[in-house]
C-alpha cells in the first residue's frame, strides 16, 4: 500500500509542511516518482510512532535514534531497553513539572488572598 502526502496529512491531522519537515530530519523515506513523493507501509508506521513520541515529550533527534536502534542488529532488543528508560526519564520529568505547578498554584492562591485581604 501507498499513499500520497495529501493522504497522509489527512489521516494523521498534520500539515504536509510537518511531514517534509519529518523527511529533512531523516525520519521518513518516500520514494519518488517524478516530483510526487510515494510514501509506504513502513512511512505509515513511522509517521505514527513519530507522532506518539512527540505526545509523550520526545525530541525528534530521540525518536530518531530509537529508529536508528531498531536498524541495527538485535535492535528490537536494544530499542526496548532504550525506550523504557528514555519513559522513566520522561515520566520523571512529567512528575517534576506537576510538583512545579502545584507549588505556582498554592503561591498564586497565597498571593491572590493577600491582595483580597488588603
Amino acid at each position: 500500500m501507498t499513499y500520497t502526502i495529501s493522504e497522509l496529512s489527512k489521516e494523521f491531522g498534520i500539515t504536509p509542511r510537518s511531514i517534509r519537515h519529518y523527511e529533512d530530519e531523516r525520519l521518513l523515506s518516500p520514494t519518488r516518482e517524478g516530483t510526487q513523493r510515494i510514501y509506504h507501509k513502513g512511512d505509515h508506521v513511522r509517521l505514527q510512532l513519530i507522532l506518539r513520541g512527540k505526545r509523550i515529550g520526545f525530541s525528534l533527534a530521540e525518536i530518531r535514534e530509537i529508529f536508528s536502534i531498531y536498524d541495527l542488529p538485535s535492535g528490537e532488543e536494544k530499542q526496548m531497553e532504550f525506550l523504557v528508560t528514555k519513559l522513566a526519564e520522561r515520566r520523571e520529568a512529567l512528575y517534576q513539572q506537576q510538583e512545579d505547578i502545584k507549588t505556582m498554584l498554592w503561591e498564586l492562591d497565597r498571593l491572590e488572598l493577600r491582595i483580597k485581604q488588603n
